[in-house]
């Protein structure tokens, strides 16, 4: 493992109370849950626990938790599910306080092997802001505590990083899931040790998201790609005519920086050479019915807007992963919800798909159009968290990931 930090493989849990952090944020649709994903990759660590003879306590949070407890954010669909999936009940207690007697008394009735789920974490206020009593009170439940919620691991909140201290306090072990340590190996074996050739593409919508991400890959990369709605502020800082398109005018100075940052290290950064383009941003966003048409990247007329790379880039950007050893991928090439503007974002899956290279998705939107355009099963990696693997890519410390133990010498 890059990081050098205590997994899984190095506790001894027979007999002991587990905390297991979890990211169980999946997507609900009328009480029944639409996209299982999370679930299934967290099942490898909670059998492993289960396996060892551990008493394995779970906590997640669940949606962003504005107006207090409520049934929409509970996690009880979460535990049915799962006790499906491991073919054992999932016992799920379901007070809003998350601890307290109820919790404290299913802790102590545990017998090894025996699963249980605590409510949502963001139920109580103090989750998100680190408080110490409720990481006290979550630590108390518990002798070890495992992290495997990559997605929530660059939040600094009671269940990811505050329960550690607590934990360790009272002499047991904190450690990282086989979910966490995945991610921490692809991500951070591609960033700090990448075989080359290395690729980087970025997507999506605005460079303001990415500031960081873009400095950080043009030290590491061999090329950098960059698609999507940022790429018009890149375009407009070469002095081109972007028409309509989505533009930052605070950051057309960063970006023509990047540009000569490129230049002086030697490394290829690519920018759309055509693009479909459309009179407006389709509302309702899949609006299928929206007319477009392709023009070189310097001639978008005034009144129209680019949605998507057209097909000289999408041609331009499959070449230049075609030698790739490692191509790591965050973000929409377009509007890729929409059929019409989706081929550019299609055109990268493809691509990756077809490369030999160690393939990294970072999450987020890409994720979810590799899953939708069915090029899952041939990527490498599939990152579960996108802001968390955004910060890994700025080379930023991650809480969740810093307070596990760190393995001895």
């Amino acid at each position: 493992m890059s990081l050098n930090k205590k997994s899984i493989d190095d506790l001894q849990v027979k007999g002991r109370r587990v905390l297991l952090r979890c990211d169980f944020n999946v997507p609900l649709k009328a009480g029944e849950i639409t996209d299982e994903t999370r679930i299934t990759a967290a099942l490898p660590t909670i059998e492993k626990l289960m396996k060892d003879g551990a008493k394995v306590i779970l906590c997640s949070h669940l949606g962003k938790v504005k107006n207090g407890p409520n049934e929409g954010e509970s996690l009880a669909p979460v535990a049915k599910r799962l006790g499906e999936k491991l073919g054992k009940e999932v016992k799920f207690v379901a007070i809003d306080t998350v601890t307290g007697p109820e919790a404290t008394a299913a802790a102590d009735a545990m017998v090894e092997g025996d699963v249980i789920l605590l409510q949502n974490t963001r139920f109580r206020p103090e989750e998100t802001k680190n408080g110490e009593a409720f990481s006290k009170e979550l630590a108390d439940l518990c002798d070890d505590y495992v992290c495997d919620a990559f997605g929530s691991s660059h939040r600094a909140h009671c269940s990811v990083e505050g329960v550690t201290k607590f934990v360790r306090e009272k002499g047991g072990s904190c450690a990282v899931g086989y979910l966490m340590q995945k991610e921490i190996e692809f991500l951070g074996n591609a960033v700090e040790n990448p075989v080359r050739p290395f690729v980087a593409i970025l997507g999506g919508a605005k460079v303001a998201d990415k500031l960081n991400v873009i400095s950080n890959l043009l030290e590491k990369c061999d090329t950098l790609i960059i698609g999507g709605g940022m790429a018009y502020t890149f375009l407009k800082a070469q002095g081109k005519e972007v028409g309509q398109s989505l533009v930052d005018d605070t950051k057309i100075d960063y970006c023509k920086e990047m540009i000569e940052k490129a230049g002086a290290k030697g490394k290829q950064l690519l920018l759309p050479v055509d693009t479909v383009i459309a009179k407006s941003f389709p509302d309702p966003i899949d609006d299928a019915g929206i007319e477009v048409r392709t023009v070189d990247a310097d001639a978008i007329p005034a009144d129209m807007q680019g949605l998507d790379i057209g097909e000289k880039t999408r041609t331009l950007y499959a070449d230049a992963v075609k030698n790739a050893k490692t191509v790591v991928w965050n973000g929409p090439m377009g509007v890729f919800e929409n059929p019409v503007l989706a081929a550019g974002t299609g055109a990268i899956a493809q691509a990756l798909a077809d490369t030999g290279a160690t393939t990294i998705i970072g999450g987020g939107d890409s994720a979810a159009a590799v899953n939708q355009m069915g090029f899952a099963d041939r990527m490498s990696h599939i990152s579960t968290g996108g802001g968390a693997s955004l910060e890994f890519l700025e080379g930023k410390a991650l809480p969740g990931v810093e307070a596990a133990d760190t393995l001895s010498a």
